[in-house]
């Protein structure tokens, strides 16, 4: 028996994904006209589906809202009782419905035209009720559902928010909608916080920041070290930064030195350390450490003074890894 659930599970699975597949051969010039339409939508893009293909409309008007075109779903039940009134004459419609005879679509159809709004719509049948009055018709048929009675929406349903997807990701492109776009829209999940999340603003700073001068000798050096806790020292003069000293260069020095007594931490420095700009995105902090195997940077101004200082764990604190 758990056998045949697994074979069942990965034929099911392979039904849709076939579907899915087969999909990117039916795009065609309609599917062009439907972005270019919705590009130059001055509204909102309004998505219409009964049962399954309504909660597929919901998904689709999700990712078209959270990819910087303005979305929302109605359920065709309720615009007759009202909620018509949410749409407005420089909208757009999509209607999702795989018969494309879904008699609550269809009541409302004559309502829509009157306001003057573009149809769009998405069936398994070119020469349906819904499909023949809209003005682009995107063809989302399949082969058969994954239900083994081909009853199910399945199939159907995968390829229609399939197509949904791609009408909305490829209009992200033409909008030039970048990272930090999306990251606006998603400012409580964790690529929102990632993006819109500054080095200034994690930065450890003042007082908290262990710096020390050139001429500052070692074993006075580690004790700032290790009061500040941040992994690494700071060498500047009249606060321009001049160097750096880590763990990971005391471990060194132990290795080479036997007297430590006397010498100056300038003499044990990185001078040619990497910095980051206060106003650089935190991910860019990220960025740097890993490509350069860093546990902690300081965080410079324009004139190169020292303002703060990061290192892995403040990046950890603050979710940015």
């Amino acid at each position: 028996m758990p056998n045949d659930l697994l074979s069942f599970a990965k034929k099911i699975i392979l039904t849709e994904a076939q579907a899915v597949s087969q999909l990117a051969y039916k795009l065609d010039q309609n599917f062009v006209d439907a972005c270019m339409l919705i590009q130059d939508c001055t509204g909102k893009v309004i998505l219409i589906g009964m049962g399954k293909s309504g909660h597929i409309g919901n998904k689709i008007a999700a990712t078209f809202a959270s990819t910087g075109t303005p979305a929302f779903a109605v359920h065709p039940g309720e615009a007759g009782h009202g909620d018509l009134g949410m749409i407005e004459q420089n909208d757009i419609a999509i209607f999702i419905s795989y018969s494309g005879e879904s008699d609550e679509i269809i009541t409302i159809i004559p309502v829509i035209k009157r306001l003057g709004v573009a149809i769009i719509s998405m069936t398994g049948n070119k020469d349906s009720s819904i499909a023949k009055t809209s003005n682009i018709h995107l063809d989302v048929g399949v082969e058969k559902e994954a239900c083994p009675h081909n009853l199910a929406p399945t199939s159907s349903t995968t390829v229609a928010l399939a197509m949904g997807d791609a009408l909305a990701v490829s209009l992200l492109n033409g909008k030039n909608f970048s990272p930090d776009d999306f990251a606006r829209s998603h400012p409580s999940g964790a690529l929102g916080r990632r993006l819109l999340t500054f080095v200034k603003n994690i930065m450890k700073t003042g007082n908290d920041v262990p710096i020390v001068s050139a001429n500052t000798k070692l074993l006075d050096t580690l004790l700032v070290m290790s009061q500040k806790a941040l992994g690494m020292v700071l060498i500047t003069h009249n606060n321009n930064l001049k160097g750096i000293f880590t763990d990971g260069d005391l471990r060194r020095v132990l290795e080479t030195h036997r007297n430590i007594q006397d010498i100056a931490i300038g003499e044990l420095m990185t001078s040619d350390c990497k910095s980051i700009s206060v106003d650089k995105p935190a991910i860019a902090a990220v960025a740097m450490m890993d490509k350069f195997n860093l546990n902690s940077l300081p965080v410079v101004d324009e004139n190169n003074q020292v303002v703060g200082a990061i290192n892995t764990h403040t990046l950890m604190q603050a979710k940015i890894i």
